[in-house]
């Protein structure tokens, strides 16, 4: 609809002389400004010089819009023009809920791209922590929104399994390992020290066998190096998969290296004439590409610097044909962020083809305290201690109620209540209480069918209702170009207030027929958008609570 009218307007706006005229078209807050409204006359007033609500005249006047559509326009304020849906308009939107169902709110405009999101990627030296909890719904949900808008997406997980934290995290193992079998043994400066790390020497000298503490120390520290990795992914694995997280690619950034991926782009940027070397380290130059100085690929100790495995693992993705890579990554990378564009860019990669979402902080708190660790990690709050202390669903709701971007203080006790003050249970709850309409109807809301009478809903909340469900897929769309999946617990929330006060001011089984009927029909529109922007978020749609 509101696409029909956005052209509408902008051909006004060419035969006015303004073609290619910015202007805005959103919904009103208040109800009472109209179902749409446009900045179009005053922004053409300001371009002309002349008075606006004269040019919204005009506007009204070139406008040629089916009465089917608009019912009502008005010029309001310095220039407003605000529009109403028609009823008919209003009854075919609810005829495509209805006809659609579980994929009303999909589109076809991301149909042809295929994009990689790469989210999570922790390294493989612990358990997880709410950060990466809050870095795997948004990763998911932001997947989800693309999927949802017809593009091509593989989820992936990145796992940094080379380097000197995983050489510490195999020296910290094999001292545990050591210290289990009666030895003196130290954790290394800059090691890890979480019970988890008892519990892995334990696991290793189970399956291995108590010779294993015997082994010469080179051996063993290269054997617990492999088995450490190899429990922290599986564990890691076991986490997501329960928080409802799953990946269709695993990459390895030792595999990487194994494979010669990362020579080969080293020799690829050397043979472009975009690297140099100066005080026996090699450079990129990535100030030509808007960087604010060079980077440092090579160190002068023949030791690679982080960016070059992560220009080889980007260059791997620009290989296998995808069009869009979008990463997630924690809020202490932005500073990482130019120089990764720089060195695409010196590739020739297009702007568009990486982009980032930021992960910021998650503070854990209970009763008004932040909790700061956990006794597992010994450092912080694990993702599993608190989706099994509050649930996946609530976990998962919460992480996602604000932009990425900003800090999130997490509030242990509202998201275990039963009650309104938890948005989560809210929403749900109104899930519920439309399922239960049905069951006091003694009908399965698959059967229910046919056009809406707009006549048979004689209360305002029954067109509010109607009005909130139809704007569900414009807010789809909006939420998956700007890749805020906030947008869509945002939603949730406004269309559960407004399901709530719909159950409390109106009746729907016991009434005359032809309004028992209209609010069944309304009934199960509601249930399936409901449910539909629920599953967006890997979030269930319970029929009872």
């Amino acid at each position: 609809m509101s696409d029909t009218l956005r052209a509408e307007l902008s051909r006004v706006a060419t035969r006015l002389g303004a073609d290619g005229l910015e202007f805005v078209l959103e919904r009103p807050r208040d109800a009472g400004h109209g179902d749409l409204a446009t900045n179009l006359a005053m922004v053409l007033a300001r371009r002309e010089r002349a008075n606006p609500r004269k040019i919204a005249e005009r506007v009204l006047e070139e406008l040629h819009l089916p009465p089917q559509f608009i019912s009502k326009t008005e010029i309001a304020g310095p220039g407003f023009i605000n529009f109403w849906l028609a009823e008919t308009e209003l009854s075919a939107a609810h005829r495509r809920i209805l006809s659609e169902g579980a994929d009303y709110g999909r589109a076809t405009w991301g149909a042809g791209l295929k994009v990689n999101v790469e989210f999570v990627s922790a390294n493989p030296t612990g358990p997880l922590h709410v950060g990466h909890g809050r870095g795997a719904a948004l990763g998911d949900a932001i997947a989800s929104l693309l999927e949802w808008s017809g593009h091509n997406v593989v989820r992936e997980f990145y796992v940094n399994d080379a380097g000197v934290q995983i050489d510490k995290l195999a020296q910290s193992l094999w001292a545990r390992i050591r210290e289990a079998r009666g030895y003196q043994a130290g954790i290394p400066d800059g090691g890890y020290h979480g019970e988890y790390l008892r519990e892995n020497a334990r696991s290793v000298l189970e399956s291995e066998g108590p010779g294993f503490a015997e082994l010469p120390e080179d051996e063993g520290m290269r054997r617990a190096r492999t088995l450490v990795v190899r429990m922290q992914r599986e564990e890691q694995d076991r986490d997501l998969a329960e928080f409802g997280v799953h990946f269709d690619v695993i990459s390895s950034e030792q595999a990487a290296y194994d494979a010669g991926r990362v020579e080969r782009t080293l020799q690829l940027l050397s043979k472009r004439g975009l690297t140099y070397e100066r005080d026996g380290a090699l450079w990129l130059r990535t100030t030509g590409f808007g960087d604010d100085k060079d980077r440092v690929l090579r160190k002068s100790d023949g030791s690679l610097t982080y960016l070059t495995p992560d220009i080889a693992y980007h260059v791997d993705k620009h290989e296998r044909g995808f069009d869009r890579v979008i990463d997630v990554w924690g809020a202490d990378h932005h500073g990482y962020i130019p120089r990764m564009r720089a060195a695409l860019a010196a590739l020739g990669y297009p702007p568009e083809f990486f982009d980032v979402e930021l992960v910021q902080l998650v503070r854990v708190v209970r009763g008004g305290e932040e909790v700061k660790m956990s006794k597992r990690s010994g450092e912080f709050v694990t993702l599993r201690d608190l989706y099994e202390e509050v649930g996946v669903d609530a976990a998962r709701f919460f992480f996602l109620m604000t932009k990425g971007a900003t800090p999130l203080d997490f509030d242990v006790d509202k998201a275990k209540k039963q009650t309104d003050e938890n948005p989560i249970f809210y929403v749900q709850m109104a899930h519920a209480r439309l399922s239960g309409i049905f069951r006091t109807a003694g009908l399965d809301s698959n059967a229910i069918s046919g056009s809406l009478d707009l006549n048979a809903l004689p209360a305002p909340q029954d067109t509010e209702l109607l009005k909130k469900l139809i704007q569900f897929p414009e807010m789809v769309e909006k939420a998956a170009r700007e890749r805020e999946p906030h947008r869509v617990t945002v939603y949730l929330h406004e269309l559960a207030t407004i399901v709530h006060g719909w159950y409390h001011h109106t009746r729907t089984v016991g009434e005359p027929s032809h309004i028992e009927e209209a609010r069944l029909l309304l009934t199960r529109a509601a249930r399936i958008v409901l449910a539909n922007a629920l599953r967006i978020l890997g979030i269930s749609a319970p029929d009872r609570m």
